[in-house]
């Protein structure tokens, strides 16, 4: 535990200390996200927070390398995450500077997760099921896991849509996963999230409303690969069958916001890649709740799927059924309240 609050600190601590040459860095060079009809914010903002991020992460894992011996396997790991994550954050900075077509910046993402899972062999080679027996995926583990690498990486970009939500959400999934790995015993995986939560928690602060800067693609991008990276590490490490809900869990916010806004696209018949204002934030603004409102409200919902998350581990594989049943009906219905499959956004 002592590595893993160390962790935490230091990328807590470099995060706080870089952000403000980050903001300064994006009010030269232009890195601004201006306001329009789809954001809510009314001022243009510094947009490339997640260098902050991305920095504050490297030193917290590179010091801890000081203090820990890692395994050839999990080093092997730990470079492919690294490796990956800068493709991705390279990806954001260009975007955030150059607003790069969906198609491409898509296209750039199967890229980051093709390198760190076949590259690096970070792939989900078999999972259990409810019984504890092993399904091989054989052939299929590849494109997997870069489907869900690239989708877990999707969920939180497209949340980054309110100030401090992105780095909130990312936050209590990163402690849920960090939880559980200390539960199950996977110290690499606890060491990966704890630094993380740092990183977030400290960008956090200048991200909280009202926001002195956004992370950006840069940070969305880099938080959502690295959740979703950390997590097929920890899902290979232990064989049970809860081992992959945990994330989903963890991450359930910005993964039902991401397929509600599918949903909601294709049965408007909308490209699925053309934005909207039907996202989660935007129904809550439009009911009336101030964007500080909305955002607790969201880190409310994310931190009860993330105790749902942690009482998976902790029950039988019925009652873990009957959790997720619950979880899956009370969304419905807050779904259906909040008119999320509705391309029309009440007014106040």
């Amino acid at each position: 535990m002592p590595d893993n609050v160390l962790a935490f600190m230091i990328a807590l601590g470099m995060a706080l200390v870089l952000t403000p040459g980050v903001i300064a860095f994006a009010r030269r060079t232009g890195a601004l996200d201006k306001p329009d009809a789809r954001k809510v914010h009314a001022r243009p903002i510094p947009r490339i927070g997640g260098i902050g991020i991305y920095a504050a992460f490297m030193v917290s894992i590179l010091v801890q390398l000081i203090f820990v011996d890692l395994s050839p396997e999990f080093m092997m790991s730990l470079i492919g995450l690294m490796v990956g994550g800068t493709i991705v954050v390279a990806i954001g900075i260009i975007d955030d500077y150059c607003d790069l077509p969906a198609k491409v910046k898509l296209l750039g993402q199967i890229v980051a997760a093709a390198v760190l899972v076949i590259a690096f062999d970070v792939r989900i080679d078999f999972i259990t099921d409810p019984l504890g027996d092993f399904i091989y995926l054989e052939w299929f583990a590849i494109p997997a896991t870069i489907f869900w690498v690239v989708g877990l990486t999707n969920t939180v970009n497209l949340i980054d849509g309110l100030d401090g939500l992105a780095a909130g959400v990312s936050s209590i999934a990163a402690i849920t996963i960090f939880l559980v790995a200390m539960e199950e015993g996977i110290p690499f995986v606890a060491m990966m999230t704890a630094a993380l939560a740092g990183a977030a928690v400290g960008f956090l602060y200048y991200n909280f409303n009202p926001a002195r800067i956004f992370m950006g693609d840069t940070g969305s991008m880099f938080l959502g690969f690295m959740l979703a990276g950390i997590s097929v590490v920890g899902a290979v490490k232990s064989a049970a069958t809860i081992a992959l809900i945990v994330p989903i869990l963890a991450l359930g916010l910005p993964i039902l916001d991401t397929t509600f806004a599918i949903v909601r696209r294709a049965r408007n018949h909308r490209p699925i890649f053309k934005p909207d204002k039907g996202h989660l934030h935007h129904r809550l603004l439009a009911h009336g709740f101030t964007q500080k409102q909305a955002v607790l409200l969201m880190y409310v919902v994310s931190g009860l799927f993330g105790l749902c998350a942690l009482a998976l581990t902790a029950v039988s594989p019925q009652a873990a059924a009957l959790i997720i049943l619950i979880v899956a009906a009370a969304v419905f219905i807050g779904a259906r309240k909040l008119g999320i499959f509705r391309m029309d956004v009440p007014q106040k």
